[in-house]
């Protein structure tokens, strides 16, 4: 039966068909619809775990009992769980794990780029790497079966044109059911890793490397498509494509395994060819060990490091290294006007917009759109950000944002700045999703430590950002099933902490009012800003509009940085297929000349 695919569906529904019964993971593209699909089997136990530590110790719980296991995530998501998942390999397992590690070259939605295929060979296990969503579906049975075969965790790479782009798939198998009841032998050498069990284990993680090498020879997704002998080809995962429709008379040396790798097959290859031109993305992780095999081969001299590969980077890296005729590329269609751009912005009615638009006020960073930057100067106020949909506070015209590193980096940021003596009044701002992946341990550090912060939690009640997912706050399971819900507030207040406040995110006053006591407080403050994700909510009934006999074009209503808001001309207008109505009334509120109203009470008028 042929079905149309993406990547991340079809890792899902191979994770399926071979036999897999526990799946966890956190969000975060291009990751997130892994679990999203495979959350749909009655019979597969599938979690968003609170964070992608927690995701890899919980499936390496299950494939010690016999269980197979999925465990997915971003790339930087396996920054979070490289403790366990180093132990993983030096543990081994029972029943198979795969670790799926989706990349994201040229950092379309994370704050950095890598390529952790340095991840597996630092853990000493196998990678795999579909080039297409057919590869991707079959990739996943034999993962299993190379876990369970060598007693390892198997790695599983994709990049975002993998995981995203669609494809046919010819899925040929059925779910593959194990005769496996979940039990755990005692194996204390194995599974405890005193000092003494894990020497046991690293001659071990050695000798199964050795067969590992021995097995990629034959690997069917290691293999040789001849063509024309002057010119080779060795790529993997999209590289693949891109360098098939560049180079379609050239032969190829395809890798679907790409550690270790196969060197009889490369030797062999490399015998056959003239020259030989490496297509990877990101490092030059295959160049560097084929050069190490004393191949001779052109990689990154002339495809770059960085961002992802396409058709006109890889046509150029052919002209350059003069493996293809020099000459003007085809006359390519432009539009003769360009697009609208959209800057990037908080939605509509978004719960974030208020609480930034009161902390830019305070700090002074408040500046109207087009306006000149006012001279640098010490802010009265430090705002550390973290990662979620809020950093967008981080453009004009809010401007209220400082730092964002990584997920749950702000409070901690914020402690070391405190501590190191900054003068200024520090505030640490996190999602709440974000806070409850690894906000709570800094947090508690800074209780322990007696520092003497505000940290607001944006509460909208999802993972906003990568799609609206579930996690602990909402109560609600991966499978939409009632579920466990942790209370913010309760856990925050069992920390020890005593300052904390709940506010509606949509009553500005409020707001204010919280912020200035808890800026005011000598002592650690936490604020709750509680408000639902805009997408999640239906609209309000009766939109707002601007009374133009009142309005004197103060511009303070474009300050929100909200969408529905812009100008025609100099004349601010709020468009009303984009306001949110009743449901927000941020912009009504903050009007000092009264001027927003219901939209049924405005009459037309020319402004004053």
């Amino acid at each position: 039966m042929k079905q149309l695919l993406s990547g991340n569906e079809a890792l899902a529904l191979g994770a399926y068909h071979a036999g897999v019964s526990v799946a966890t993971a956190y969000p975060g593209t291009p990751s997130t619809e892994i679990l999203e699909y495979i959350a749909r089997f009655e019979d597969v136990y599938a979690e968003w775990s609170t964070n992608e530590k927690v995701a890899m110790e919980v499936g390496l719980g299950a494939c010690y009992t016999g269980a197979r296991t999925m465990v997915s995530m971003k790339h930087v998501g396996l920054n979070v769980a490289a403790d366990p998942f180093l132990a993983a390999a030096t543990t081994g397992i029972s029943g198979g794990l795969v670790v799926v590690s989706a990349d994201d070259p040229s950092i379309h939605s994370s704050q950095g780029e890598q390529d952790n295929r340095h991840f597996a060979k630092l853990a000493k296990v196998p990678i795999l790497e579909p080039v297409d969503s057919q590869s991707a579906y079959d990739l996943m049975k034999f993962a299993f079966d190379i876990s369970e075969k060598f007693d390892t965790p198997v790695m599983l790479r994709t990049t975002t044109r993998i995981s995203h782009s669609k494809s046919v798939v010819d899925v040929t198998g059925t779910r593959t059911v194990l005769d496996r009841q979940p039990a755990f032998p005692r194996n204390v050498q194995k599974y405890v890793m005193l000092p003494v069990n894990a020497r046991f284990r690293r001659p071990f993680i050695e000798e199964r490397m050795v067969r590992l090498a021995e097995y990629a020879e034959t690997f069917p997704f290691n293999r040789i498509e001849p063509g024309e002998k002057d010119l080779g080809i060795i790529a993997n995962g999209i590289g693949y494509q891109y360098a098939r429709e560049v180079f379609p008379e050239a032969s190829f040396l395809v890798l679907g395994m790409t550690h270790p790798l196969p060197k009889r097959l490369l030797h062999d290859f490399a015998g056959q060819v003239k020259r030989i031109l490496v297509v990877e993305e990101l490092d030059p992780f295959l160049e560097e060990h084929i050069l190490s095999l004393g191949i001779n081969v052109k990689g990154k001299e002339f495809i770059p490091r960085i961002g992802e590969l396409n058709t006109d980077i890889v046509e150029a890296a052919g002209k350059k290294m003069g493996v293809l005729p020099d000459k003007p590329a085809l006359t390519k269609i432009t539009l003769t006007n360009e697009l609208p751009r959209r800057p990037p912005l908080l939605c509509p009615g978004c719960p974030h917009s208020g609480v930034y638009h009161i902390l830019a006020g305070i700090g002074q960073r408040l500046r109207l759109p087009g306006a000149k930057a006012k001279e640098q100067k010490e802010s009265p106020l430090v705002i550390t950000g973290d990662i979620g949909c809020y950093t967008l506070a981080t453009y004009p015209p809010l401007n209220a944002m400082d730092t964002t590193a990584c997920m749950g980096a702000g409070i901690g940021q914020a402690i070391g700045m405190e501590k190191a003596g900054l003068k200024s009044k520090i505030v640490a701002t996190i999602g709440d999703s974000t806070f409850l992946h690894s906000g709570i341990t800094p947090l508690i550090d800074a209780v322990y430590n007696q520092s003497k912060i505000t940290v607001i939690i944006l509460d909208n009640g999802t993972t906003a950002m990568t799609g609206h997912q579930e996690h602990p706050g909402t109560g609600i399971s991966a499978k939409g099933e009632q579920a466990g819900r942790v209370v913010l507030e309760d856990l925050v207040k069992g920390m020890g902490i005593k300052d904390v406040q709940v506010v509606d995110a949509f009553n500005i006053r409020e707001v204010r009012t919280a912020i200035r006591k808890a800026l005011d407080n000598p002592e650690l403050s936490v604020i709750i800003n509680r408000g639902a994700c805009a997408v999640r909510v239906p609209r309000g009934v009766e939109t707002r509009a601007i009374d133009m006999e009142l309005c004197d074009q103060c511009g303070i209503c474009l300050l929100i940085g909200c969408p529905a808001i812009q100008t025609e001309g100099k004349l601010p207008l709020i468009d009303d297929t984009l306001c949110m109505g009743e449901k927000c009334t941020i912009c009504e509120q903050v009007c000092p000349r009264k001027a927003i109203k219901p939209a049924s009470q405005v009459k037309t008028g020319a402004p004053k």
